[in-house]
């Protein structure tokens, strides 16, 4: 199945701890991938295995004003795009503009080109709301959420045009909640957002009133009125965590009896797609309650949401005025990224794989695929023996389990295939078309797919984005992930295997967190676990809730066990895979004391500084109602206690805060 794990064991990832937030340079240290310097050897490891890792870090980190966390993920992003914008740069002035560079080089330089986005002002914008204002029913409106797709706009209801789970060699229409324009429904109904809601009221009215619409104070509290029924009638991101409940498939007359008070045909015509067209619903429930809501509002309360989103969704394409006023009370950041950044961000969402062509030319090493994928297998080995020694599985659990972590399929650094932009229209001095443009080139694209088998080459994020994820039967490692601080072969074995190794390890674990054992070796959703093994994994998972929703990255403020659920599974597989693979790796042998550390030490050290990150309170409180994954402190605290080798490693006793008995320990993989 794969090389041994000691043939590969220096070959990976981490100088990861010498990068220091902000730009200041961690103390010079001999061994790469582990910064002494940002420790807080003040703290008990067995109390705040987090703090004792990173607080000298985080004391002399500062959180730039254009930003609101620093920390090593939160720091390659800005590093890619560094890397990007010197492509950009590169390509010359003579290039045609037919060309797929021509065209990448016209609308990086149309959003760079202040002057000209302020000489067209408003213009652009006003052509889009005028349609909106001529809207003459509430059917005229669906009509309009429907073109969103491929424009500017919104739509009260999400369309995603993805792989379909129960079969998964095709395409699906998945439709569900949506019309929310704070970044999740906990912001209108809880108290502690208040301040939040209060600031998105302000700012609908400010860009309202910058886009010339009529009483902007008025309308702006009326469309926030409107969004607040719809985060009433919505499902909470914990309920859309469940694959079974949320697939509910159906056809256009389904629609029109089970949600009435919404022009279906005209939506789904509008969007590009056929009203004979098999749609799954996701958010069932949800979406008829918010068609009854869309039926029973006034038409000029919708207008005026559908100006504001349309508005805002431009705005960073029109004068700087309007990109100013968006509220930045949401995330505690307060000034915006400078314009080359932002034109950069611009090009990967309008041209990602184009600009992710470029990108792999230029930084990604073909030697690495070979590299990554080794380490793969070797960490499937120690993931196997896991399956083998749950003595809790059935058999035919067990060897299902087996054939679908066989089947697994491994892409790094670039998709087979690329995207052609040839029928793609760049005019350099129409920024806001072009973006307008590059928007209903994307949706057509992928409403076409529809009719074709699932594309494998289909990816989420594109090669300049640093990360690695699991989907859809697939492991798949960017470019922009592969490269220091996470991959560099001059690194210690400990330090590779728990920076690397437990990304790799994490995303392996995937498979079997509370959503992707769902799913069975074809990646097809069914239940393919007996009774018996299904109680005992969620016992596990609910053990393992409840003890993230004790932790508090803020006073007061606690974690939500359950919609992390899936990713602090993962964490924990993902720990414990990497350092069996790691002790494999030793074939017995006794590793070195460096820096007063031993092996194991130097594993979790490794695994912790991983996460060193800094993020403001607000952002903080963001993350918390709205993101699947837990805060830092959370990651490494909430995984380390309930690994044994931990307390070996550390002489973790009880009585300090992190310790649990080992009966009480989460074992699942």
């Amino acid at each position: 199945m794969s090389r041994s794990i000691s043939a590969s064991l220096t070959v990976f990832a981490s100088a990861l701890l010498l990068a220091v937030a902000g730009g200041s340079a961690a103390a010079p240290n001999p061994q790469p991938g582990f910064d002494a310097s940002g420790m807080d050897r003040a703290v008990a490891p067995g109390d705040d295995f987090f703090s004792f890792t990173n607080d000298g870090w985080e004391r002399r980190t500062m959180i730039p004003a254009d930003r609101n966390s620093v920390g090593l993920f939160a720091d390659l992003r800005p590093a890619a795009e560094a890397r990007l914008r010197a492509l950009l740069d590169e390509i010359a002035p003579g290039e045609p503009i037919d060309t797929q560079r021509g065209k990448l080089r016209a609308l990086y330089r149309a959003f760079l080109d202040e002057r000209a986005v302020a000489t067209r002002g408003v213009a652009p914008l006003r052509t889009d709301l005028g349609r909106i204002a001529a809207a003459r029913t509430h059917d005229d409106l669906a009509g309009l959420m429907g073109e969103a797709h491929a424009g500017f706009g919104a739509s009260i209801f999400d369309l995603d045009l993805a792989k379909d789970v129960r079969q998964p060699d095709r395409y699906a229409v998945y439709l569900g909640q949506s019309g929310l324009g704070l970044p999740g429904r906990d912001y209108y109904l809880l108290p502690r957002f208040a301040p939040q809601l209060a600031a998105y009221t302000a700012y609908a009215a400010r860009l309202l009133g910058l886009a010339g619409w009529s009483d902007p104070d008025r309308s702006a509290r009326d469309l926030v009125a409107f969004e607040t029924r719809v985060a009433r009638a919505s499902w909470s991101q914990e309920s859309e965590r469940d694959p079974l409940t949320t697939y509910n498939p159906g056809l256009l007359a389904d629609l029109d009896r089970e949600a009435p008070g919404f022009a279906w045909k005209r939506f789904l015509e509008k969007a590009g797609l056929s009203p004979t067209q098999r749609l799954v619903l996701t958010t069932n429930t949800s979406v008829s309650k918010i068609a009854r809501i869309y039926a029973e509002t006034p038409l000029e309360t919708l207008k005026a949401w559908q100006a504001f989103r349309t508005a805002d969704a431009a705005s960073p394409y029109l004068p700087d005025a309007f990109i100013e006023a968006r509220t930045r009370k949401l995330g505690g950041q307060l000034g915006l990224p400078p314009r080359w950044q932002r034109g950069v961000r611009l090009i990967n969402t309008a041209m990602g794989s184009a600009a992710g062509e470029l990108y792999v030319q230029r930084f990604f090493k073909p030697e690495s695929e070979a590299t990554i994928k080794a380490l793969v297998d070797d960490l499937r080995v120690a993931l196997v023996a896991r399956i083998d020694a749950a003595s809790w599985m059935n058999p035919d659990t067990r060897a299902e389990a087996r054939r679908k972590l066989a089947r697994l399929e491994v892409q790094v650094g670039r998709p087979k295939r690329w995207i052609d932009y040839s029928t793609l229209i760049i005019r350099p001095d129409d920024l806001y078309g072009d973006v307008v443009r590059t928007r209903a080139f994307d949706w057509q694209r992928r409403v076409r797919q529809l009719a074709e088998p699932w594309n494998k080459s289909d990816w989420r994020f594109w090669p300049q984005d640093a990360t690695a994820y699991n989907e859809n039967g697939q492991l798949i490692f960017t470019a922009a992930m592969l490269q220091p601080p996470f991959f560099d072969p001059k690194a210690d074995a400990a330090i590779n295997y728990g920076a690397i190794g437990s990304v790799i390890g994490h995303e392996l674990s995937h498979q079997f967190d509370d959503q992707g054992r769902m799913s069975d070796a074809r990646g097809q959703l069914r239940d393919w676990w007996t009774p018996s093994d299904a109680a005992y994994f969620t016992a596990q998972a609910t053990r393992l809730a409840a003890q993230y929703s004790a932790l508090q990255p803020l006073p007061g403020l606690h974690v939500n066990g359950d919609l992390t659920l899936g990713e602090n599974i993962a964490d924990l597989g993902g720990v414990s895979i990497a350092f069996d693979a790691y002790h494999l790796s030793l074939a017995g042998r006794r590793p070195p004391l460096i820096d007063g550390f031993t092996g194991d030490q130097r594993f979790f050290l490794s695994w912790a500084q991983g996460w060193r990150e800094k993020t403001s309170d607000d952002e903080t409180r963001r993350l918390v109602a709205t993101d699947v994954h837990s805060p830092a402190m959370a990651r490494v605290n909430g995984v380390v206690r309930n690994i044994d080798g931990w307390y070996g490693a550390w002489r973790v006793r009880p009585g300090q805060r992190l310790y649990i008995r080992p009966e009480d320990r989460v074992r699942i993989w």
